[in-house]
């Protein structure tokens, strides 16, 4: 009996240890597999760029480092997708919108123009035959005239034997009746009346001088010649305004000439009368654009009675545009946009509560005063960087995100510059660019040397020829300022020569996006590539010889590279 009591034992403890392997075999199993599954979906990041999301283990593309996992529920960002800190929210001033469908009836369009004069009105004085001016009694601009006034007085050797000749065949007008209207006529066409031929006639009397009298009223705009000039038949003397009503010229961009008609109302305000308001209707619209403008002349007919509207005088329209539809149309602010060639892109704010951007292309519209319809890229419920778009895509490209200047989402952004980015920089910015050149060579020539603290040096020194650019044309640099000045205190920021070299792969890549878009420079560069530089990714640097002198590696690799491009000044 002791024995079964034994056996029984033996095969209990057996079932029960069977059950502890196998059993916990199993678990493990299934944990096993779960993690598999799991690690279909691991991400891995950078921990001293947490904006590097990579779908496999390898290096940080920015400073090489090894990826580490994405702890489980860390919310891990998409590839174009980047944060910022509620901080750097708050310095920088990043505000945000929601973009909805907002009817378009009710808009309203805002045009700049100036006064002129209404040149239907206008007249030009000239003399009828030729002579010299004995008398001008019009002596400046602006004199006002009224019809029949003596304006200037000519003395003509034409008209002296014209009269002489009148004289002669008044004598000879029984016998020889078609000489005498002959002459007759030949002074009408001189513009002198039957009363001047007639009292020739009836004096006997040959008249030395012959009077200029206006032909309308109004005020003299243009002057043309003085006291004691000969002027030949048909040449202008005065022109004369008549300034009763005016012009107001206002330009029309190409893609808004859809929205005018004529006769639509305008509502017209001055500097000069800020608070009253004048109403007229659009009278003409040119058909001709301007080639250097692209914009195309609106006209208004004001009244000026009271004479209170002055030729060059700024005005402002108002207009209720003409498009009618019952479709609801996206509406964002112009400070929402940034433009680089033909893209208009804006930054899309990806997650509600968190401040998480990504750059989103759009395509624009009309344009509404200081708003644009958008056609494609945003839809109803968005919400969009409405200010600080700049500091946000600066923010952007700093982080090696997709941004206005770098269409890749790749980290490194030399890889794309064999394609060349169109930027118009204005003349003043051009020129400002030359010293900030030669301060980046001076830095590139301390990296050739290796020399960590000369470095830093030069990188101040750049950063100081930065700064020496003014303020209003840094706001027409399209943003580079900040990148340049941003890398350059990147480098400052530690004493590492690899360090330094990445924040100036950086600095090149932007300073050559502006060199290939200026024309005014002072010397011939060159630029020039190493393959092997920024991890076999390859990098660009700019030089003033053709000599090749690798700044990425020095001493170790000094020759390696090749020049990809010489830009000659213009």
């Amino acid at each position: 009996m002791k024995k079964y009591i034994i056996y029984i034992g033996i095969l209990i403890v057996g079932l029960l240890l069977g059950w502890l392997l196998f059993g916990e075999s199993s678990n493990i199993k299934n944990e096993h597999n779960h993690s598999e599954k799991v690690s279909e979906n691991q991400m891995w990041t950078c921990s001293m760029h947490p904006q590097i999301m990579q779908p496999e283990a390898g290096d940080c593309p920015i400073c090489g480092m090894d990826l580490i996992p994405v702890e489980a529920g860390a919310g891990g960002l998409k590839p174009n997708e980047f944060k910022l800190t509620k901080n750097a929210m708050a310095l920088a001033n990043i505000q945000t919108s929601i973009v909805g469908n907002v009817p378009l009836e009710g808009n309203t369009i805002k045009l700049s123009g100036k006064i002129k004069e209404n040149q239907n009105t206008n007249v030009v004085q000239a003399s009828y035959f030729s002579g010299r001016i004995e008398r001008l009694n019009i002596s400046s601009v602006g004199e006002e005239v009224r019809k029949g006034q003596l304006l200037a007085t000519i003395y003509s050797p034409e008209l002296f034997s014209a009269q002489q000749e009148l004289i002669t065949a008044s004598s000879l007008k029984d016998s020889q009746p078609a000489l005498y209207k002959a002459v007759r006529n030949k002074l009408k066409l001189w513009k002198i009346s039957d009363r001047q031929i007639n009292q020739i006639e009836s004096s006997g009397k040959v008249m030395q001088n012959f009077p200029i009298y206006a032909t309308v009223s109004g005020t003299v705009s243009e002057k043309l010649v003085d006291q004691g000039d000969y002027v030949k038949q048909g040449q202008t003397l005065l022109r004369i305004a008549n300034l009763h009503t005016v012009w107001a010229l206002f330009d029309v961009y190409e893609n808004q000439i859809e929205l005018f008609k004529k006769g639509q109302n305008i509502t017209i305000t001055t500097n000069a009368y800020p608070y009253k308001e004048l109403k007229g209707k659009v009278d003409f619209i040119d058909p001709i654009l301007s080639q250097q403008t692209r914009t195309a002349n609106l006209r208004v007919v004001l009244n000026n009675e009271k004479g209170e509207l002055k030729a060059g005088m700024f005005v402002e329209g108002i207009l209720e545009k003409t498009v009618s539809t019952s479709e609801s149309k996206i509406i964002i602010p112009s400070s929402s946009v940034m433009w680089t060639g033909k893209r208009s892109v804006v930054y899309l704010k990806t997650n509600p509560k968190e401040p998480v951007f990504e750059m989103q292309v759009v395509k624009l519209g009309l344009q509404l005063g200081d708003k644009y319809e958008v056609i494609e890229g945003l839809k109803n419920g968005d919400e969009i960087v409405s200010n600080g778009t700049f500091t946000v895509d600066a923010s952007a490209q700093l982080q090696g995100k997709k941004s206005m200047m770098n269409q890749s989402n790749d980290s490194n952004v030399s890889e794309g510059q064999e394609n060349t980015i169109e930027i118009d920089f204005d003349s003043d910015v051009q020129k400002s660019f030359n010293g900030v050149i030669d301060s980046y060579i001076e830095l590139k020539d301390a990296l050739i040397k290796s020399d960590v603290l000369l470095a830093s040096s030069k990188s101040e020194a750049f950063r100081k020829q930065l700064e020496k650019i003014p303020v209003e044309l840094r706001d027409k640099t399209h943003n580079y300022w900040f990148l340049l000045h941003s890398a350059s205190k990147e480098i400052n920021k530690k004493a590492d020569l690899e360090w330094q070299r990445k924040e100036f792969n950086i600095i090149s890549d932007k300073l050559i996006d502006i060199v290939k878009n200026i024309d005014e420079l002072n010397d011939k560069l060159y630029i020039q590539f190493c393959p092997m530089a920024n991890n076999d990714k390859g990098a660009y640097w700019l030089s003033k010889e053709e000599q090749i002198l690798n700044p990425y590696f020095g001493d170790m690799m000094l020759k390696c590279g090749e020049v990809k491009q010489v830009i000659e000044k213009q």
